[in-house]
């Protein structure tokens, strides 16, 4: 007796087939989301040696052109060409920030920023949960829709033989193979992206708090050359 997704192809309805069909969508949405972003993931941190070279440019200028080579996903760079553009009082002219304190506009240009980042690095990883949660239980719906269904085309027939239930029963249960295989990779694969976004989040938070510590000294030393 030989078991092969052929046969249970052959012996399924309608249902069995979009089951079938609906693990074949969530593989591919899965895998072209893993390997997007695993790209994504592989370019920014390689662009975190940045960090530590930003700090030894000769001037703020200099620093942020170098970082915007460097940064080729804008993930570091805008944090401070935005904090810079937030601290030159004269970009905040005739808007409601004009009589803001800078340090309040550069905390505002990196909290935004950050925010910003935040959404594009976890975006993808929500669906990769979903598809990691739902997959197998997609796959046991195919395997309990194909068992039932071979159960009653075995009491139709009025002969109950273990050939007879022993194959439609197996082929089902391939279902549940298959749901198993389309979720295992996307829950390694969510859970490695999530700790990649831990590391780079953290490298930002105090990216951003050195920022804002340089950025606020240098308006306030500005602030009382001109008293």
């Amino acid at each position: 007796m030989n078991f092969s997704i052929s046969s249970y192809w052959a012996q399924g309805d309608a249902i069995s087939h979009m089951v079938a069909y609906l693990l074949l969508a969530m593989s591919l949405a899965s895998w072209f989301t893993i390997l997007s972003k695993a790209w994504a993931a592989w370019r920014v941190r390689r662009s975190a040696g940045l960090l530590d070279t930003f700090w030894k440019a000769p001037t703020m200028g200099d620093a942020i052109a170098m970082a915007n080579a460097a940064d080729g996903d804008n993930i570091y760079a805008p944090l401070a060409s935005k904090a810079l553009h937030a601290a030159d009082p004269s970009s905040q002219a005739g808007s409601l920030s004009a009589g803001t304190a800078a340090t309040d506009l550069i905390t505002r240009s990196l909290r935004q920023e950050m925010n910003r980042i935040t959404v594009k690095l976890e975006t993808g990883l929500t669906l990769l949960a979903s598809i990691g949660s739902t997959a197998p239980f997609v796959g046991l719906l195919g395997t309990v829709w194909g068992i039932y269904h071979a159960l009653t085309e075995v009491s139709a027939s009025g002969i109950v033989q273990i050939d007879k239930v022993a194959g439609p029963v197996g082929e089902a249960l391939i279902m549940t193979a298959l749901g198993l295989m389309v979720a295992i990779p996307a829950v390694l694969s969510y859970n490695a992206l999530n700790r990649v976004n831990r590391v780079t989040m953290a490298e930002l938070d105090a990216f951003a708090y050195d920022l804002h510590a340089h950025l606020s000294k240098a308006h306030g030393s500005d602030a009382g050359a001109r008293k």
